[in-house]
């Protein structure tokens, strides 16, 4: 339930709480037209009741008898589910539809003139309602009590009340499915502003637009406006880093001009080793110095920037060729053009210049780089064919001043200064031993 989107969340509650309410509607209206279908039962049966009482008289031979037949044929239809009898002292006069059966009327006493309601078991095993009625015959029938009653089958109330409920299903069920889709649409429509408010983050984040705004309902809107502010605060984070980084690099180059200005000095006074060790620290601080410069520019980059992956790759090795590593190693290149990666041209030449020259600088005889497609990313990989490292040496490269060989120039900042740039843009790089030689591994997002 977790994982379910806020449309099925809503629409499987709405869709649950109609379909309970119509179910308990139906049940409702069900037991309603029982209850009215019994009503009228009563009703009509009291009348026949009266047409009983009025139709007892006394036969030639001086028996009572009902002398007017009742008007409803299923009394003269044996075992129609309608049903009258009278007892008098130790006589019982029935209905034919009765035929032999005699109504097990219950052992009480009633009032005269009041009508008891009861449920007795019938001749064909079924429910009868009874309606019962206790009354004394005038002086020229006898004056005697009598005990009339009159029967109905239940059943038949029965499947008048099923008839209503099949009746009644059908447009229930169409009310349920209007009520059902209505809610449906209620849902769209009022989840709608949460679908603009992705839109528009999406748009921030690919760099077509700068702020939500504040068109948004009133529900939303302290949402829009909390995100605008989160993105306001970061773009001030970046500003104020961007020129803390600024202040530190020029604030550095100023001692380093002079370290090369002493190195010089030296240098013409014939002390060059001396000269020479100022001028290497010089360098790795500048490189230091490149690399804040480097990664301020990065946080400050669109990030709707867009590179060919072959151009920056060309790029690259238009340079390390000529330097002494990279003439000596031979070059197997597949990038073809097109495949554009989303992220700054000189920030992906500056990675690949780290990779690659790192590449060279270990390969034994080759260098293979290796560009491709996959969905939604472009891949690229750079392959040498050397010694390779120890496997729990992998994760070490990539942070900030690691390195393998000591004895060699560098300041151990390239494949991290890469890893960096790379993750700024949403990728990742990874490094793995191959057979032979190591495996860089750079995902991009695709432009």
């Amino acid at each position: 339930m977790k994982r379910w989107s806020l449309h099925l969340r809503l629409f499987a509650a709405g869709a649950a709480s109609v379909i309970a309410a119509l179910a308990l509607a139906a049940f409702g209206l069900s037991l309603l037209f029982d209850a009215h279908v019994q009503r009228r039962a009563v009703a009509d049966m009291s009348i026949q009741l009266d047409q009983v009482l009025g139709g007892i008289d006394l036969d030639p031979a001086g028996q009572l008898v009902l002398a007017r037949p009742l008007s409803d044929p299923r009394f003269l239809r044996p075992l129609s589910g309608l049903y009258w009898q009278i007892d008098v002292r130790d006589t019982t006069l029935r209905s034919r539809s009765l035929w032999d059966y005699t109504l097990p009327l219950p052992f009480d006493e009633p009032v005269d003139g009041t009508v008891h309601i009861h449920d007795i078991p019938g001749p064909t095993g079924s429910t009868l309602l009874v309606l019962e009625r206790r009354v004394r015959l005038p002086p020229r029938l006898g004056s005697y009590p009598v005990r009339i009653a009159v029967a109905m089958d239940r059943a038949e109330l029965r499947a008048e009340g099923q008839s209503f409920v099949n009746d009644m299903v059908p447009y229930l069920a169409l009310l349920a499915a209007f009520l059902i889709v209505a809610g449906w649409v209620q849902v769209a429509v009022g989840l709608r502003p949460l679908a603009t408010v992705g839109a528009r983050v999406a748009a921030v984040r690919s760099g077509q637009s700068t702020r939500l705004g504040e068109d948004f309902p009133t529900e939303v809107r302290p949402l829009a406006g909390e995100v605008d502010a989160l993105i306001e605060a970061r773009e001030n984070d970046v500003v104020r880093a961007r020129a803390r980084a600024g202040d530190l690099a020029h604030g550095l180059k100023t001692p380093l001009q002079a370290l090369y200005g002493e190195a010089g000095r030296l240098r013409d006074k014939g002390e060059c080793e001396a000269a020479s060790a100022i001028d290497a620290i010089a360098d790795a601080m500048h490189r230091h110095v490149d690399r804040e410069l480097t990664r301020a520019r990065i946080a400050s980059r669109a990030p709707s920037a867009s590179c060919d992956t072959a151009t920056a790759v060309t790029r690259v090795l238009s340079v390390v060729r000529r330097t002494p590593t990279g003439a000596g190693v031979a070059w197997d290149v597949d990038a073809p053009s097109a495949l554009l990666a989303r992220i700054d041209t000189d920030d992906l030449t500056e990675a690949l210049g780290a990779l690659i020259e790192n590449a060279a600088r270990h390969a034994a005889s080759c260098v293979t780089i290796t560009t491709y497609r996959q969905p939604g990313i472009v891949v690229m990989t750079i392959a040498d064919d050397g010694p390779g490292i120890p496997e729990d040496r992998i994760d070490d490269l990539l942070t900030r001043g690691a390195r393998l060989d000591t004895s060699g120039p560098g300041t151990g900042l390239g494949l991290s200064i890469a890893s960096e740039i790379v993750e700024a843009v949403g990728g990742t790089l990874t490094l793995r031993n191959g057979d032979p030689g190591l495996v860089a591994k750079l995902t991009l997002p695709e432009a």
